[in-house]
């Protein structure tokens, strides 16, 4: 696999990708992947499961220098280049759900784990990528809601969704430094899965709120118009929906 101006690494196994990337804290721009991920984790800490030799599990590492208040919008800007590499290989239906997981429809496709550590004068940003690749009722079963698969929507190899969502990182990640999350602000907007529909969030303090999806504030939190008014939801993940 190539990818111009990123060192690309695969391995057979390892703890977690991220974990790998965020360790090492190296200059320029690194993809690793992994075939099995013994440790894979999504936001919060939770786990992430992954089939090993038939999902996608891999990690982008790179210097970001914006300003550290903006580096919470990192996973809608990666959620962004991932949703448009696979739309670009065919994948029309997928879609982004505030504020880290690819979607299709109700079903869960793909999630992004952004950790960040502090360097002199920048930020070691490094971006996890999860996507699954083939139907597991099992696991839909164990989980009690929806999964979708890649499986479902085309067919092309892992390596070539891969690079491509590799590709579209890169991209992003350079125009987030250059113009920050204002240059994809509308682009997740119009990607939105919720948008105008009735949600229900669960906050990071775990309480809820409720109220109509009305797209992103400025700095990439969720804006609710509740009975209240308007709110912006800056740490929380939706876990109920319906038409409003």
């Amino acid at each position: 696999m190539h990818i111009p101006g990123v060192e690309v690494r695969v391995v057979e196994r390892c703890a977690s990708t991220n974990s790998v990337l965020l360790s090492e804290c190296s200059p320029g721009t690194i993809l690793l992947a992994a075939e099995e991920q013994t440790a894979g984790r999504g936001r919060h800490g939770r786990g992430w499961d992954s089939a090993p030799g038939v999902d996608l599990t891999f990690s982008l590492s790179r210097r970001v220098h914006r300003p550290a208040r903006e580096l919470a919008s990192l996973s809608l800007v990666a959620g962004v280049a991932a949703a448009r590499a696979l739309r670009s290989l065919g994948a029309a239906a997928v879609a982004v759900k505030w504020p880290n997981d690819l979607v299709v429809g109700r079903a869960k496709l793909g999630g992004i784990l952004v950790e960040t550590r502090a360097q002199a004068g920048a930020t070691h940003a490094v971006i996890g990528v999860g996507i699954n690749c083939a139907r597991r009722p099992v696991l839909e079963r164990r989980l009690r809601r929806p999964v979708a698969a890649l499986e479902q929507l085309i067919v092309p190899s892992r390596n070539a969704v891969v690079a491509a969502i590799a590709r579209s990182l890169t991209e992003a990640l350079e125009r987030f430094d250059a113009e920050g999350f204002a240059a994809v602000r509308a682009q997740w907007e119009a990607m939105d899965a919720h948008a105008g529909q009735r949600l229900r969030v669960k906050l990071a303090d775990g309480r809820s709120i409720s109220g109509i999806g009305a797209g992103l504030a400025a700095d990439g939190a969720l804006r609710l118009l509740t009975r209240r008014g308007e709110q912006a939801v800056h740490s929380g993940r939706i876990v109920a929906t319906q038409p409003a």
